[in-house]
């Protein structure tokens, strides 16, 4: 007989005997010797023994129920911290806090402790994991898929201004909230070659032989909802040999040459995003995709197998999976091959079944974003699943786009899966929304922009499969966890609530007019400010005054986001307060935190010129205080939570029609952050909500991009027109910030010679006109803080839980599972 399990309790006792029992007896440390680590480590994991206790009973119902359950693949998933975030979510925040207080151990301490889970990079990885917690929060049946990566994208440090990468050793310590399940390991197949063959009847399949083997060691890590006993897991793939090593040729005494194989294979799950600027870092990463997919799935039929006894055709009645932008792509002929070439189905009933299974997100409207990998490539590391994409084009172009546009040759060479101009690409996003019963947009306008340009002609071939569904974050760790001061004071006005239903922040509207109320949020935001001031002082050892108006700009470092732009507008503000000292300036703090992917050389050129500049602006006698410029090394979550609930304006300034829709917007307003921005993205829907008087739009429009494009854009005509932005260029491309008139021409050459791609000459005006109206605004605190105070209200509309619910709703048909104690 089994015994019942036993009761952990959540008392103060109870979580005390837990901590000093795996601090004992898990870690065989002595409580009276015990590191910091060690009791980190140990209130981890007292707190994931009651967390596994839910997730075991969701688990259960889920498939005693028999729903269908909802699969989300993503090659990302930015976790950052999760200690707080599950103590808040599970209510065991006080007394936690209480019981370590009572061992002497400070809770706040050993938060600071926990290392960022490197599993993701920027907007898709935090997206996903918002997700993963919504799912929860909102009891759906859901698992998460991704990779187990040893090493995060880097860390970042900057050496004379220029960024240099370190690896991003999280896992040097290993983690306390990952459980491995080597029973659930899956074997996979690459290279080779496919070879035709027949059976009895004299029917033809086919077979991929000579393949090299790799397995998938899983790892879940527990999903805990806010309020709910749902716990949902995240299953992260490790990559293993299937042999450890040679052992003949060990003998034999080549050592090295043994673990040959095993060292090539756990590369695969080695490092987030290696750098494919090489032959050898593209099949790097096609091999990476496959693998996470090819494990996902064989997991996924697994639990098909095991759990039902059903015919096929009932397969998406059980398992939806979405696709979290192109990276999971090749899933769709994985799942094609295993239905036809091992479970022997019919190719029409095949195809029937992935395209009821599938949904693509698509979160890019850049080409060159959208994944295309050559034929070649293709055909050497999955030559079965490349002749699976002609197949599936072939019977594509022959049937549905010639039923619609008869003798049409260049529909079809604009839908078709392989891109032959240039040389033989298979597109996957083609293949993302060919093989899924719907794709949807992330904002709005991005939605619109999906079905009238990049997917235009998808779209008129199938108009009911595009759909809208605005992204959105989850406010317990936006400002539950990063901001519990404003989370209090919010709950002593209108209640905790909010928390489960971020729409009931719209009762905090009549606060704004309250004087008192006003005080005590403004006595919060500067709050963190003197935090944040702290951590910039020692991290840049630049002294900055709580006082001057923090504007940040936090985000991955891409020409699209301008970060160049706002260089601009930051010389140019050099230089009039040098004119005219006299001037009334409100003191200004321009805060950055950006990577720069390794590869990409004018992106780590904007960097150094934003230091050099800081280097300048910071140390120049003549400026005081009215202008400091900082750029925060080792952007993360750990470090957004800090910067979030401190700013006064969000710098949110794409070029309109490039930003699919950004979140770390949404985060800046929740947290009372004014927005200065372009109508792109979800800045439009920003804008809707929070009212314009409460918001800094500027810039040109889709449109406006749009017609001065076809008109032909020529920056020199904005270079020469405007004596200011002539003079700001000039100077950054001297030698003055450096003494090297070299250094930075490759910006100067990207906006004059190489026909500025992003327009930031001509927005450059307007962003430096509505620049002075921040500056007046900023200078009535009063009114400025019920502009953020209307922020914070008006933006409950951006929770993932209302997304997910909506993906539930109208893509997954998903229900939600209630979790009893």
């Amino acid at each position: 007989m089994i015994p019942a399990p036993c009761d952990l309790g959540n008392s103060t006792e109870s979580l005390k005997n837990s901590i000093i029992n795996h601090v004992r007896f898990t870690l065989g440390a002595y409580v009276e010797s015990a590191s910091q680590n060690d009791w980190w480590v140990a209130t981890c994991l007292a707190i994931r023994d009651r967390v596994m206790d839910h997730a075991t009973k969701s688990r259960t119902i889920h498939r005693q129920s028999g729903v269908r359950r909802v699969h989300y693949l993503s090659l990302e998933y930015l976790m950052g911290r999760l200690l707080e975030n599950n103590l808040r979510n599970s209510g065991l925040y006080d007394v936690t806090k209480q019981a370590l207080s009572e061992m002497g151990k400070d809770l706040d301490e050993l938060l600071e402790s926990e290392p960022d889970m490197g599993l993701g990079n920027g907007g898709l990885g935090r997206l996903a994991a918002c997700f993963m917690d919504s799912l929860s929060t909102v009891n759906l049946p859901a698992i998460g898929y991704g990779i187990h990566y040893e090493f995060g994208l880097f860390r970042q440090e900057f050496i004379n201004g220029r960024q240099v990468e370190h690896p991003d050793a999280w896992m040097r310590d290993g983690s306390p909230w990952k459980i491995a399940r080597p029973s659930y390991r899956q074997s996979i197949q690459l290279y080779g070659r496919v070879v035709q063959k027949f059976d009895d009847y004299g029917r033809p399949h086919y077979e991929w032989v000579e393949t090299k083997q790799l397995l998938g060691l899983p790892w879940d890590i527990p999903i805990v909802g806010y309020d709910s006993h749902t716990v949902n897991v995240l299953r992260l793939w490790q990559a293993q040999a299937d042999e450890d090593f040679n052992f003949q040729v060990f003998n034999e005494g080549s050592y090295v040459e043994a673990l040959r194989d095993k060292a090539i294979a756990e590369t695969v799950s080695k490092v987030l995003y290696p750098n494919d600027s090489t032959e050898n870092g593209k099949e790097l990463r096609l091999v990476q995709q496959y693998f996470f997919v090819a494990c996902s799935l064989a997991d996924i039929v697994r639990r098909f197998k095991v759990g039902y006894t059903l015919p096929w055709s009932e397969f998406p009645s059980k398992a939806a999976i979405q696709l979290n932008d192109t990276h999971p792509a090749v899933a769709i002929p994985e799942l094609m091959r295993i239905l036809v070439d091992l479970e022997g189905l019919e190719w029409e009933e095949a195809w029937d079944i992935c395209q009821k299974t599938f949904s693509y997100t698509n979160h890019t409207l850049l080409p060159e974003a959208l994944e295309m990998w050559s034929v070649s490539l293709f055909e050497r590391v999955l030559p079965r699943h490349l002749q699976i994409i002609y197949e599936i084009n072939q019977r594509f172009l022959e049937q549905d786009v010639e039923g619609k546009w008869p003798g049409d040759n260049e529909k079809k060479r604009s839908l078709s899966l392989i891109e032959e101009r240039g040389g033989r690409y298979v597109r996957m996003a083609n293949l993302s929304v060919l093989g899924s019963h719907a794709t949807n947009g992330v904002a709005a306008l991005h939605t619109r922009l999906l079905c009238e340009r990049l997917f235009a002609d998808f779209y008129a071939l199938y108009p009911d499969r595009f759909l809208n569904l605005t992204n959105g974050i989850t406010f317990r760790r936006w400002l539950d966890v990063c901001n519990p001061e404003l989370s209090a004071l919010i709950t002593e006005a209108i209640g905790k609530d909010w928390k489960k239903d971020a729409a009931l922040l719209r009762n905090l509207d009549p606060y704004a007019d309250d004087p008192a109320f006003r005080a005590r949020y403004a006595q919060i935001k500067r709050g963190h400010k003197a935090k944040l001031a702290e951590v910039i002082q020692a991290e840049c050892g630049v002294t900055v005054s709580p006082d001057a108006l923090f504007d940040v700009q936090i985000k991955r470092l891409h020409e699209y986001k301008r970060q160049h732009l706002n260089l601009l507008n930051i010389v140019t503000m050099y230089r009039e307060i040098l004119d005219n000292p006299d001037a009334d300036f409100h003191p200004r703090v321009f805060i950055f935190g950006a990577k720069a992917a390794p590869g990409y050389f004018l992106a780590k050129n904007i960097i150094h010129a934003i230091n050099a500049v800081a280097a300048k602006v910071n140390n120049d006698p003549r400026v005081g205080d009215k202008l400091k410029v900082v750029f925060l090394p080792n952007y993360r979550v750990s470090l957004a939570e800090k910067i979030i609930p401190a700013a006064d304006l969000s710098e949110q300034i794409s070029t309109a029609g490039k930003e699919a829709s950004g979140t770390g917007n949404m985060k800046l307003a929740l947290n009372g952050s004014l927005t200065i921005g372009t109508l792109d993205g979800a800045n439009v829907e920003i804008e809707e909500e929070v009212g314009s008087e409460n918001i800094f739009i500027f810039g040109l429009t889709v449109e406006e991009v749009t017609a001065l494009k076809a008109k032909g854009y020529n920056p020199w005509d904005y270079y020469w027109a405007n004596k200011k932005l002539r003079d700001t260029i000039d100077w950054i491309s001297s030698d003055y910030f450096t003494g090297n008139a070299e250094e930075f021409l490759p910006l100067r050459r990207s906006l004059l010679d190489h026909g500025d791609p992003y327009l930031c000459l001509a927005d450059y005006q307007p962003y430096v006109d509505a620049q002075a109206k921040v500056d007046a605004a900023y200078k009535d605190k009063d009114h400025w803080m019920k502009m953020a105070i209307l922020n914070t209200a008006r933006v409950g509309k951006f929770s993932s839980d209302r997304t997910i619910l909506e993906y539930a709703e109208k893509v997954w048909h998903l229900p939600q599972v209630v979790v009893n104690d």
